[in-house]
């Protein structure tokens, strides 16, 4: 019996990972058609960055992107380069 459950647990634990590798590798896709300026569901020109925020001077940013075309809204967390001068 405790063959299935460690069978179904290790069934569901790769699903899980399998999951997240694909979703990331789809976010990244998206990621590289915006920064050409491509909606990746309309597949036309006319992607804005409509919303940029950060934590600070080396911290992550995150960037909102939206097409004027179809309504495709995204968020990204983009890690932001380092203080070469130690100011921001």
């Amino acid at each position: 019996m405790n063959f299935y459950l460690l069978f179904f647990l290790l069934i569901i634990g790769a699903g899980l990972v399998l999951s997240y590798i694909y979703f990331m590798r789809e976010k990244k896709e998206n990621l590289q058609a915006i920064q050409e300026g491509i909606c990746p569901k309309c597949h036309k020109e006319g992607m804005e960055l409509v919303d940029q925020r950060s934590t600070g001077c080396s911290g992550p940013k995150m960037l909102t992107f939206e097409c004027q075309h179809c309504d495709y809204i995204n968020t990204f967390n983009i890690n932001g380069g380092s203080c070469s001068t130690g100011r921001c």
